[in-house]
């Protein structure tokens, strides 16, 4: 196992803790909580791409990086329709 996977299972387990937030805390939190989620998913992808070695997944991470952003304005515009 190298240090990438190490690091990489690291951030994952911070996901956990976000899910909790999403499940129960108000809208504003979980939506809060859904863009960091979402950059640290960009950061696993990252960190996958150099211990793997493919190229491609950093190519995935940048996808996901800019469409988490339009995602996130988009949740973010419901959010104020709701409340």
């Amino acid at each position: 196992m190298t240090v990438w996977l190490v690091a990489c299972t690291g951030l994952l387990l911070g996901l956990v803790p976000l899910g909790v937030v999403i499940v129960r805390r108000s809208i504003v939190e979980a939506v809060v909580a859904l863009e960091l989620a979402s950059v640290l998913n960009t950061l696993v992808l990252l960190l996958l791409a150099e211990a793997y070695h493919r190229p491609a997944f950093m190519d995935l991470a940048v996808v996901l990086a800019l469409l988490s952003l339009a995602g996130g304005l988009v949740v973010a515009r419901m959010v104020e329709r709701w409340v």
